[in-house]
């Protein structure tokens, strides 16, 4: 797993309280899901889908997210065009 950075992770959660400041449960939601990946209650995919759905729309947010995937995994944005995000596992 990449070295996940204080100060990365610190400027993600800002983004995500300032994008939806207007809708606080957006950004509790998105700490419980976080919390549910730590104590491994899901995994990798699991996480990267309840984001992804979580932020649908909002590009840099869910590409940002890749701050916090281990290793391999990466999410990336289809080149169609399509809003639905996907992402790449190792291997």
């Amino acid at each position: 797993m990449r070295e996940l950075r204080v100060e990365d992770a610190l400027m993600y959660l800002d983004q995500v309280k300032m994008e939806f400041g207007d809708r606080p449960q957006i950004y509790n939601e998105f700490l419980d899901i976080m919390k549910t990946f730590k104590s491994q209650e899901i995994d990798t995919p699991g996480v990267i889908r309840r984001v992804a759905a979580l932020f649908h729309g909002n590009k840099r947010l869910v590409l940002g997210f890749n701050t916090f995937l281990p290793e391999g995994f990466r999410i990336e944005l289809p080149l169609d065009g399509s809003p639905f995000p996907v992402y790449r596992e190792p291997g």
